[in-house]
C-alpha cells in the first residue's frame, strides 16, 4: 500500500469509526411529517421515489392530488395499472387556478381533496400519505394551514408518514414538519422555450 492509500485508509477509518459513533445514537423511529417546497423542480418526482420505495417494500400508502387535473402522468398511469393494491391514487383537482378560473369550484375541490386526505391519513393500515400540490391550495387560502397542522398533531398515526409538497409552503406548516426540503432553481429549460416534456415533467 503506498503512503497515500495508507493515510487516506487511517483517514476513512476515523471517520467511519466517527460515524458509526453518531449513528449508534439515531435509534427512534417515528411517522414523518416532511414537506418539499421552493421553486425549483423536483418537489412531485422526490415525493413519488419515496411511494415507490414503499411500494417496493409492500408498504401500503396512498396519493391525493389536490392541483392537477386528470391528465395522463407517468407515474399515476403506472400506480393505477401496476400497483392499485399497494397505493390508493386519488386526483381530486381539475388544474391550475388560472386554468379552471372558477375559485369557487377550486375551494369545493380542494376541500373535497382535504377531506380524503384526512380519511387516508386516519387508516393506520397506509404508511405514507402523499398530499401532492397541498402547498398551493393553502398559500391560495382553499384550505387553512392551521387546520392541516392541527389535524397532523392530533389524528396522524404514530407511525405514518405524511408528505406534502407544492412551493410556498405555509410557516406553520414548515415549523410543524420533521423534514423539510426546499429545492432551488438554478435552471431551467422553460426559459430557453423548451415546453414540459414526458418522462421529465409528467
Amino acid at each position: 500500500m503506498t503512503e497515500d492509500s495508507d493515510r487516506h485508509a487511517k483517514k476513512m477509518a476515523k471517520k467511519k469509526a466517527a460515524r458509526d459513533k453518531i449513528m449508534a445514537t439515531k435509534t427512534g423511529e417515528k411517522g414523518l411529517v416532511i414537506v418539499h417546497t421552493g421553486k425549483g423542480k423536483g418537489k412531485s418526482t422526490a415525493a413519488f421515489g419515496m411511494i415507490f420505495r414503499c411500494i417496493a417494500h409492500d408498504m401500503p400508502c396512498a396519493v391525493v392530488q389536490f392541483i392537477k387535473g386528470g391528465m395522463s402522468t407517468g407515474e399515476r398511469d403506472l400506480i393505477l395499472s401496476t400497483f392499485a393494491d399497494r397505493c390508493r391514487f386519488h386526483t381530486m383537482g381539475e388544474g391550475f387556478t388560472w386554468e379552471t378560473q372558477d375559485r369557487e369550484r377550486d375551494i369545493e375541490m380542494a376541500q373535497a381533496a382535504w377531506e380524503k386526505a384526512k380519511e387516508l391519513i386516519r387508516d393506520p393500515d397506509l404508511r405514507m400519505v402523499l398530499l401532492d400540490e397541498i402547498n398551493i391550495a393553502i398559500r391560495y387560502g382553499y384550505i387553512d394551514a392551521a387546520e392541516v397542522v392541527a389535524f397532523l398533531a392530533a389524528e396522524k398515526p404514530e407511525m405514518t408518514h405524511v408528505v406534502l409538497t407544492g412551493r410556498n409552503a405555509a410557516e406553520e406548516v414548515i415549523e410543524a414538519a420533521d423534514l423539510v426540503t426546499e429545492m432551488e432553481l438554478v435552471k431551467h429549460p422553460f426559459r430557453s422555450g423548451i415546453k414540459a416534456q414526458i418522462g421529465v415533467e409528467f
